[in-house]
């Protein structure tokens, strides 16, 4: 089977497979800069990204409702709004930090 174009060609992708897993856990190894302290404030950034949102609707819906009162609650909806945002404010950050496209 030796010298098979078919025995060298799959040869040649095994070599690019381990080169490609190789090149790749190297990368891992020189990433040491994710500690349990990038953990935890990853954490942190992420909570606030979503509160802050979230509790300024909240503050302005019920401005809004004790102004102008009607039967729809401009409370909930602004809060659902700011929740809405900061989730995809957080969803933003994680994706460009973690590089998810690569």
């Amino acid at each position: 089977m030796r010298g098979h174009p078919l025995h060298l060609h799959n040869r040649s992708q095994i070599e690019k497979r381990i080169a490609s897993q190789e090149a790749r856990k190297l990368k891992a190894r020189e990433e040491k800069h994710h500690t349990i302290w990038f953990g935890l404030g990853m954490f942190g950034l992420i909570g606030w990204s979503v509160t802050i949102p979230a509790v300024a609707g909240a503050l302005l819906g019920m401005w809004i409702d004790s102004r102008w009162p009607s039967r729809y609650s401009w409370s909930l909806m602004l809060l659902i709004g700011g929740i809405a945002l900061g989730c995809a404010n957080a969803w933003k950050w994680i994706h460009k930090e973690g590089n998810v496209d690569r």
